[in-house]
């Protein structure tokens, strides 16, 4: 009893630790409240493994679905489905936060220290105010988008159901989940705006990160921004802008996608397409009717995915605006990485490039581990490939592979969507023991020859 206790203590001391066992205990709880009959429509068990996988969707804000939402799960399933989104959306500690701010209980030291690494602030001040701030903020962009979505939900389902459409969707988009009620995604909106335009207008916002927008809000003036908003900004501007162009072109005359609509539909659909692989995962065409280089650039632009302490995966928007940065900069011949008048450190670099190479080894891995385990299922390498990067980047994009995945598929994918929401860097920092005989002391330099 004394050495579980230990161990306890030792994960309480941990911050990494407390991230990654508080995900896992809301997937686990997750789990088992939608293996219970109630939770499916036809009052059958769904099973532990599709349970598993579906949890650890919506807690991770994937997407990815081994059964059809609309018509496998009851509303109760649903219902829990829509919190686990939220939870994993806002984040565990500022959820735990929002349920004390409720019953009137005060944070304790402990919690603050939480939600300012889950956060990365730098400031234990002023932590309780800016979790109070996230949630107002959170919830008046998820209400305004319900409203905007209600204007046809309403029209399409009704009153009640349109009503719980819009807050399930508003949901989903905003948390950059992609879980839909209608069964096949946004396929049947392909060219209506205010659905397409709500739903992107809440990805976006939602990927982009509370800091982000508040510095807007203050600063009013681009050149007054932070370093870190002017770069997801910029990023982010471009991907939207080169993902929506390319998609026109490559897909303008292609009769499975976007081929037989009119001008304006295709120039909806291909926004929505460059929207949504930012890890919101919703699709408004069958995405296995996509080109090749179509489908090659979706999973670029899922791999990049949002930014960072935002609702989005992915490696973010600013790895890769430094990574860029540094080599122009290296290129250059300058010994320091400057961009907009800013010095970027070189730990900053370095912390990039770990994630870069790390989350390119991850998808090799497990690339190469479903080509094994779903071997006799006679998918395409570029279908395995899609799919594990979706699952990483925790968009929720497939090429219609994901309900045949096998068990041991299965179980796969959920780990790695596990590993992208939480960031493999706070697993690696989780996992890996700090050294505590770290001397005073520098060894000699050596050189290697690089390139």
């Amino acid at each position: 009893m004394r050495y579980f206790k230990q161990k306890i203590n030792n994960i309480k001391k941990n911050p990494y630790l407390v991230f990654i066992f508080g995900f896992a205990l809301i997937i686990f709880i997750g789990t088992i409240l939608l293996t219970f009959p109630v939770a499916s429509r036809d009052g059958n068990s769904v099973g532990f493994v599709n349970a598993f996988f579906t949890a650890t969707s919506a807690t991770c804000v994937t997407g990815l679905v081994v059964v059809n939402t609309a018509t496998h799960w009851s509303i109760f399933g649903k219902a829990v489905i829509a919190v686990l989104i939220q939870i994993g959306g806002l984040g565990v500690m500022t959820m735990t936060a929002m349920i004390s701010f409720f019953i009137g209980k005060k944070i304790s030291l402990k919690t603050r220290v939480l939600i300012m690494e889950e956060r990365s602030v730098d400031e234990l001040q002023g932590v309780v105010r800016l979790t109070k701030n996230i949630l107002l903020y959170t919830f008046l962009m998820e209400l305004f988008g319900a409203l905007l979505l209600s204007l046809v939900f309403i029209k399409d389902y009704g009153v009640l159901k349109g009503i719980g459409f819009s807050i399930f969707h508003a949901i989903s988009s905003f948390c950059n989940a992609g879980f839909d009620l209608i069964g096949n995604s946004m396929i049947n909106y392909v060219d209506n705006p205010i659905i397409t335009l709500a739903v992107c207008g809440l990805v976006v916002v939602g990927g982009i990160g509370y800091f982000v927008l508040w510095d807007i809000h203050v600063s009013k003036k681009f050149r007054m921004l932070t370093l870190h908003s002017k770069l997801v900004l910029i990023i982010t501007g471009l991907l939207l802008f080169i993902g929506t162009g390319l998609f026109f072109l490559l897909e303008y005359n292609n009769p499975g996608t976007i081929g037989a609509l009119d001008l304006p539909g295709k120039v909806n659909a291909s926004i929505f397409q460059a929207v949504n692989p930012r890890t919101a995962g919703f699709n408004s065409i069958p995405l296995e009717n996509l080109r090749m280089a179509t489908a090659v650039i979706t999973v670029i632009l899922m791999f990049i995915g949002g930014s960072p302490v935002s609702t989005a995966g992915g490696i973010k928007t600013t790895t890769i605006g430094v990574l860029i940065i540094s080599f122009y900069n290296l290129f250059k011949g300058k010994r320091d990485f400057e961009v907009f008048e800013r010095r970027i450190l070189p730990e900053t670099t370095i912390r990039a490039a770990a994630i870069l190479l790390i989350s390119l080894f991850l998808i090799m891995i497990v690339s190469t581990i479903l080509s094994v385990t779903e071997e006799t299922s006679g998918f395409d390498f570029l279908d395995i490939l899609y799919e594990t990067v979706s699952a990483f980047g925790t968009v929720g994009l497939s090429r219609g592979i994901t309900s045949a995945l096998s068990t041991a598929g299965k179980l796969v994918v959920s780990m790695l969507m596990f590993v992208g929401r939480v960031g493999p860097i706070t697993v690696a920092y989780a996992l890996l023991r700090q050294n505590k005989f770290i001397g005073n002391y520098t060894y000699p330099e050596g050189k290697v020859i690089i390139g």
